[in-house]
């Protein structure tokens, strides 16, 4: 049995070696989002995990991204809403990347691509289940969804996660805490993007200059005016992250594009960005304006269930000895879509590093064992000294 937070963290510190080993097997197997095989793998060593854990298990093959798997623990015939645990198991690193970022530890940190977004946060939950059901702790029901396709927008597993979620009482997200000091996560920015394209009137630029109509002259107009629709104080940005256009330096350019970024803070918002993006008209008539995208992610915001849950965080990371604070984040995660949905969602309850999406990404080894601790207690709803 469990009786204090000590017995709990000192059960979670007997599996660390365990968990640095599963760890080093997940990272060493690749998987970036665009290589269905690569990041079944994975699903397929997860599904392993699952079954040996007791779990009941199920995939759903994808012909355009990677398998989901759902796995369900704790009692079969439950009155109670089952709690969902959320994540994924693809990354944005390509095949080879191990090569020059190979996972190892060193200076007090696990190194490697995909090791904190968040295939660390996958193992604190399958090590967190294990100590519950091997104390009889694992009450209620639990839902274990990971997807392969949330770097890329979740296009495919979304169905699937709105559909489980809204059986559920809350939702938490394996996704790393934010920065070094761990915070929890209570509140994202919702994304959406748009391509904007242009289609001019070519032209000789030395023996016809005067009969063309640029794009990229145009498009350069409508950059400006779409940058117009940040507005800090909402917490709007607007980022025109790549361009295109043009044939050759002697040719007026028929074409241009640009694509967009866009966050928003609050919903409400989200109709607003979108018919400015669609009112926007060429200055240069002779041009014509193609606008395609919307909303991808709807935002995260801080409700009271979610603060609720904060709070209950709170409360068991002082019995366990640190402080958790949290935090709002311009990313968005899949919790963006459950918490849409009215669902409790907490966000940030996997590992504690730095680097995410770049060469040092790295988790912190002494945090590894407070946080699956805390996870385990959120998870099985302990009241512990």
């Amino acid at each position: 049995m469990l009786e204090t937070y000590q017995d709990l963290t000192a059960d979670v510190a007997r599996r660390h070696p365990q968990m640095l080993k599963m760890i080093a097997q997940l990272v060493g197997l690749e998987s970036p989002t665009e290589d269905r095989v690569a990041v079944n793998r994975c699903v397929t060593l997860v599904e392993g995990w699952v079954q040996a854990l007791g779990g009941r298990s199920r995939r759903i093959p994808q012909k355009e991204a990677g398998d989901l798997l759902v796995g369900r623990f704790g009692p079969t015939r439950n009155a109670v809403k089952p709690l969902m645990l959320l994540g994924h198991l693809d990354t944005v690193w390509p095949l080879g990347t191990l090569k020059q970022m190979p996972f190892r530890l060193r200076d007090g940190r696990a190194w490697g691509p995909g090791v904190l977004d968040m295939k660390a946060g996958v193992v604190m939950a399958l090590n967190a289940l294990r100590i519950l059901m091997e104390k009889n702790h694992l009450t209620g029901p639990v839902l274990f969804l990971l997807n392969s396709d949330e770097e890329t927008g979740s296009e495919y597993s979304r169905a699937l996660t709105e559909s489980l979620a809204k059986k559920c009482a809350a939702v938490f997200v394996l996704e790393p805490a934010q920065g070094i000091p761990g915070a929890y996560k209570t509140a994202r920015k919702g994304v959406a993007n748009y391509r904007l394209e242009v289609h001019g009137v070519p032209a000789h630029s030395g023996v016809d200059f005067g009969n063309g109509h640029s794009a990229v002259r145009e498009l350069g107009r409508q950059i400006e005016r779409a940058s117009e629709f940040t507005d800090l104080s909402r917490g709007i940005t607007v980022n025109a992250g790549v361009i295109g256009g043009g044939t050759r330096p002697n040719v007026v350019p028929a074409h241009a594009w640009a694509e967009f970024d866009v966050r928003i803070a609050k919903a409400v918002d989200a109709d607003r960005i979108d018919r400015r993006f669609r009112s926007l008209r060429a200055v240069d008539r002779a041009c014509r304006l193609e606008i395609r995208g919307g909303l991808n992610r709807p935002p995260m915001e801080r409700t009271r269930g979610t603060v609720a849950l904060f709070q209950r965080a709170a409360t068991m990371a002082d019995g366990l000895g640190f402080q958790l604070q949290e935090a709002a984040t311009g990313g968005g995660s899949d919790g963006n879509f459950t918490s849409a949905m009215g669902i409790p969602t907490l966000d940030g309850m996997g590992a504690v590093g730095e680097g995410a999406h770049a060469h040092r990404e790295s988790i912190l080894l002494d945090a590894l064992v407070p946080r699956t601790a805390l996870l385990a207690a959120m998870i099985g709803g302990l009241a512990l000294r």
